[in-house]
């Protein structure tokens, strides 16, 4: 059945929140900051290993990076498009256009949660690929293990951050469900650098919703997400 990795992943997005929410209601405050540091250090940790992944290759029996200028390129390009559509505002008038229409209007972390656990959990060569082969063979494994890898954060993100994580599905059914609507048009565009260069963008993002959670929000990372467009563009100029 086309389509069935997406239910599978946000049914997995749905029952982690319910399970968050349920733990999270029997831990004190200082418990629900130990896992938030927690999450944010595990989310750094998936940031940081997909883009070494993506920047260091072996050569000669030695380590050496690349890809410096396709991720200056992309970021800045990226940065300025995102702060010219504004589309962490976007993403927060959406969270909070949620947090009235589901009955949330005073929890105060919900906007916050949304958007953490949906940038955390949409950007990803796996949501790509994985949407991709569901579309084309109705082949849903890459989407069944990243549904497993979401269960988890989305219960721990729950915990100390809210039932708006659980939200974070909706996005995800948007994007995994179009990419796989789409998907034979959006194959032949997705060539192995283009992928690569998705993969490597997508984890340095990952990495900046890490450090949100670990520091604070320091980055606008939705105002980056035009990075990822930028970096599969380049692909087919030589980057």
């Amino acid at each position: 059945m086309i389509g069935l990795g997406t239910l599978i992943n946000v049914a997995a997005i749905i029952g982690g929140g319910l399970s968050g929410k349920l733990f999270g209601h029997f831990l004190k405050e200082r418990y629900q900051e130990g896992l938030n540091n927690a999450c944010g250090i595990s989310v750094l940790f998936i940031g940081i290993g997909g883009a070494m992944e993506g920047i260091l290759q072996i050569s000669d029996g030695s380590l050496v990076s690349g890809s410096a200028m396709m991720i200056t390129i992309s970021l800045a390009l990226g940065a300025l498009l995102g702060e010219l559509l504004n589309l962490e505002d976007k993403f927060e008038a959406f969270g909070t256009w949620l947090k009235m229409k589901t009955g949330n209007a005073k929890d105060k972390k919900f906007v916050d949660g949304f958007v953490t656990a949906s940038l955390t959990v949409s950007i990803g060569a796996m949501a790509i690929v994985g949407s991709i082969q569901d579309g084309i063979f109705g082949d849903y494994s890459i989407l069944a293990t990243k549904a497993v890898l979401d269960f988890i954060i989305i219960l721990v993100m729950t915990c100390s951050m809210g039932k708006g994580c659980a939200f974070s599905a909706i996005p995800v059914a948007l994007l995994q469900g179009g990419i796989t609507a789409l998907a034979r048009f959006i194959k032949p565009i997705m060539t192995d650098v283009a992928l690569a260069n998705l993969s490597l963008i997508g984890s340095i993002l990952i990495f900046c919703v890490g450090l949100n959670l670990v520091w604070g929000k320091k980055i606008r990372v939705a105002n980056l997400l035009p990075a990822i467009i930028i970096a599969v563009l380049l692909a087919y100029i030589g980057y």
